[in-house]
């Protein structure tokens, strides 16, 4: 009763002190970098922002739940008749150990820093890393974790992190194909389909998706089946798939519509040296 009176008290409070101290940080780091991130992110939209400051936050909060679990740790242990002068000696010596055996984690660790610092890639974005590629849902020192398309969950070592393509950031492209028949007039082909993207854009359901009308850039080949000419435009972030989708809706149906072929795979076949006996399929 006396041990609980005395020392086990002390042991409660430091206890509480430290689990308020981490609720206290969860609260008051998120508003903080959302603020300090909107001072220096001015010129970004909100969603950029937002990003940038979550993946901080997240980042921060498990800093400062680890330094604060150690710092509470540290404190009980001589309450239970602890050294902690010898422990932490002792800790040094097996840090050095350990070190040297996980080389792969203090890399990971590295990288890691050097991608939050560098704002390679944040909460939210759709990047290609390790070659996987998803939304990020998590990053930390350690490892970054994405979704991909299909719901499977990826966890990425950092320092497996060689090259990030993010798809994502300040803005996205549509970058666009579309293969027509050799027997069409390119520049009717190119007008219907600069038409149709401008009255996409203007559409109110859609014109907030985009930063610029797409349009066409080019011929950008031509294949064993048709001619492809190449849409570009840029879009706001993660919005591209979305759009090229309904894009592809619309320029199919106009097609149809205008009678424009969209070719097919066509193969010739020669029944020896004639030319009457040519078929095609």
């Amino acid at each position: 009763m006396d041990w609980f009176m005395d020392t086990g008290i002390r042991v409660i409070v430091i206890i509480i002190v430290a689990i308020l101290l981490y609720f206290i940080c969860r609260w008051i780091i998120p508003s903080i970098m959302k603020k300090s991130v909107a001072h220096r992110m001015s010129d970004e939209a909100e969603e950029e922002i937002q990003k940038r400051a979550d993946t901080l936050s997240s980042i921060l909060v498990k800093i400062a739940a680890i330094i604060i679990a150690v710092i509470a740790v540290v404190t009980i242990l001589p309450e239970f008749g602890v050294n902690i002068a010898t422990l932490i000696a002792g800790i040094g010596v097996g840090g050095l150990a350990i070190a040297f055996a996980a080389q792969n984690l203090v890399r990971d660790f590295i990288t890691g820093f050097f991608i939050i610092l560098e704002d390679q890639y944040r909460i939210g974005d759709v990047v290609s890393i390790a070659g996987v590629a998803g939304a990020v849902e998590e990053i930390g020192l350690r490892r970054t974790v994405l979704r991909g398309v299909d719901g499977h969950v990826h966890s990425v070592p950092n320092g497996k992190v060689d090259i990030s393509s993010n798809m994502t950031k300040k803005y996205s492209r549509v970058d666009l194909n579309i293969s027509v028949g050799y027997n069409e007039n390119l520049k009717r082909v190119i007008d219907t389909i600069n038409r149709i993207c401008t009255e996409m854009a203007e559409d109110p359901q859609w014109k907030e998706d985009f930063i610029s009308t797409p349009s066409v850039l080019r011929v950008d080949k031509l294949g064993d089946s048709g001619i492809d000419i190449k849409i570009l435009g840029d879009t706001k972030p993660s919005r591209q798939w979305p759009v090229m989708g309904e894009l592809r809706l619309r320029l199919k149906d106009t097609f149809d519509n205008e009678g424009i072929e969209i070719p097919w795979p066509h193969t010739k076949v020669y029944f020896g040296n004639n030319p009457a006996t040519i078929k095609e399929n």
